[in-house]
């Protein structure tokens, strides 16, 4: 792998792991324009641990007070604080929740999804449908719930719609924002939710993909490479979700969903 091929590849997945604009859609643009080869698996671990690093770090504070929930330090709390780690405690458990479809399924499926339907039609084509349900969600959406009103029936739903993440070109923090504002989920709150769930299946995934490396002939393992793509994707994608966070209320998922239907009708005249 070249330096300009880390680069731009790293670049471009910690910059729309977590947007709505499928991350996958354009790893496979990037290399089947520019011809590059494969990336190979020790880049793909990298930057799956880079980007599981940049939402860690941007969310420490709401996973230490999930964590704190459950090992109280003060024997004696007034009913606000009560009440505060309580839904801590819920939250922490929706997560998980929310979590368990797509790790079940990408555990038995993965295999056959990267080998039957990662191919430039079948991301042109969840790329363009996708997009308009992100569309019909943020267009028609009550947007009334905030964060602190997610319930069961949210993780359940937003979880089971994450599992079409694993479609190639669906985009999993799309996805997972259509179906929190399908749920009446405010934008902030639907993409806080989107966020926070994404640590579980991004741990899962990168942990899936040690194993792998672990397992795999690592003779040709480039140290450089992976630490370089692993600080350019995590880098980047904490600078990416700072910015949506702050900008999503104000500008809505109109620019995305535009910008994805763009994209797919690219992906439709190259490759079909």
């Amino acid at each position: 792998m070249t330096l300009w091929q880390l680069l731009i590849l790293a670049l471009v997945q910690g910059l729309t792991e977590f947007l709505p604009i499928s991350s996958s859609a354009h790893l496979i643009l990037a290399s089947d324009v520019l011809a590059w080869p494969d990336q190979g698996l020790a880049f793909d671990t990298a930057v799956h641990l880079g980007t599981l690093a940049a939402v860690l770090l941007y969310f420490r504070q709401d996973l230490w007070a999930m964590a704190h929930a459950y090992w109280p330090l003060n024997s004696v709390l007034n009913d606000s604080e009560q009440a505060a780690r309580q839904r801590q405690r819920v939250m922490a458990r929706l997560m998980v929740i929310a979590s368990i479809p797509a790790l079940a399924v990408g555990f038995f499926f993965a295999s056959w999804i990267g080998d039957h339907l990662r191919n430039p039609q079948v991301i042109a084509l969840s790329t363009l449908f996708f997009a308009l349900l992100l569309w019909q969600a943020d267009h028609f959406g009550r947007q009334q719930r905030q964060w602190d009103e997610i319930k069961l029936r949210d993780a359940l739903w937003v979880g089971v719609l994450q599992v079409l993440a694993l479609i190639p070109g669906t985009s999993r923090a799309g996805i997972t924002m259509t179906a929190g504002l399908w749920l009446g989920l405010s934008r902030e709150a639907a993409a806080r939710f989107s966020f926070l769930i994404s640590i579980p299946v991004l741990g899962g995934a990168g942990a899936y993909s040690v194993l792998q490396l672990f397992r795999s002939d690592v003779q040709g393992f480039d140290g450089g490479v992976f630490i370089g793509a692993g600080l350019i994707s995590a880098v980047v994608a904490l600078a990416t979700v700072h910015a949506f966070v702050q900008l999503v209320g104000r500008v809505g998922m109109l620019p995305f969903v535009a910008y994805r239907l763009l994209l797919g009708l690219v992906l439709l005249y190259l490759f079909f």
